[in-house]
């Protein structure tokens, strides 16, 4: 076990979405790293049935739908009292904002903004987040720079990062505070999406205007553990950029 800067963080329960992949599944491991009891939920039951086999003997694992009602109700049920959420559950989902309707637009709406605001929501009401806990969202860059085929996904995201402000408002007098990081492009599964999707060519000239590179899921893992931990004590509402410099030149 490797506990350090964020040592404070032992012990502690937290719940992690989106566990079974990318950024998720890297932060679940860094938690397990500090001594956290980690909650993993996502899902593809099995990728994190042996992501659970791999950490710490106090990880437990609940597969669930977050887009279910139903699932959703059911795991904020079962959930002990946690210290902590990092929301990370989510998709990319390009298309034309022309050609929106109903069915696309819920789709990504539904995982990206209503999955992580109900959970929360829920968590609140059932009186399952602790005092003095933190909860942590993945948005995007996106959120403010919006590209081609990017209005669901921009939208989710930016609603999101409303919605965080909202219960850091709301929750500061018990100590609960709420942040959201603004990653750009990571290399995860979605990386490799986006390459079969763009192509090599094109990727590689976006990848150009990324004057630190493109990052890695331990980049994002660093500052979900900073933001997790009592050395963010005095953040909350707070949208940090995490885009190896892409945004500077815009």
């Amino acid at each position: 076990m490797t506990v350090g800067k964020f040592s404070d963080l032992a012990g502690k329960v937290i719940l992690v979405t989106g566990a079974s992949s990318g950024i998720g599944r890297g932060v679940a491991i860094s938690l397990a790293e500090q001594g956290v009891r980690v909650l993993l939920t996502g899902r593809n039951e099995l990728a994190l049935r042996e992501l659970g086999k791999e950490l710490s003997d106090d990880s437990v694992c609940y597969p669930a739908d977050l887009t279910c009602s139903a699932q959703l109700a059911e795991l904020v049920e079962v959930l002990p009292a946690v210290d902590g959420v990092f929301h990370s559950a989510g998709m990319i989902s390009p298309f034309p904002a022309g050609f929106l309707n109903e069915v696309k637009l819920g789709q990504v709406m539904s995982i990206n903004f209503e999955s992580p605001a109900l959970l929360t929501s829920a968590l609140l009401r059932q009186k399952k987040i602790r005092r003095s806990s933190s909860l942590v969202f993945m948005s995007s860059v996106a959120s403010g720079f919006s590209y081609k085929g990017s209005a669901s996904y921009s939208a989710s995201k930016a609603a999101l990062e409303a919605y965080s402000r909202s219960v850091a408002i709301e929750h500061a007098s018990m100590g609960i505070r709420a942040n959201c990081i603004l990653a750009a492009m990571v290399r995860t599964p979605i990386f490799e999406q986006s390459l079969k999707f763009h192509g090599q060519d094109l990727m590689r000239q976006h990848q150009k205007k990324y004057p630190l590179g493109v990052g890695d899921v331990s980049d994002i893992s660093e500052l979900a553990l900073f933001l997790l931990s009592s050395a963010s004590r005095w953040m909350t509402g707070a949208s940090l950029v995490m885009d190896g410099g892409l945004s500077a030149g815009r």
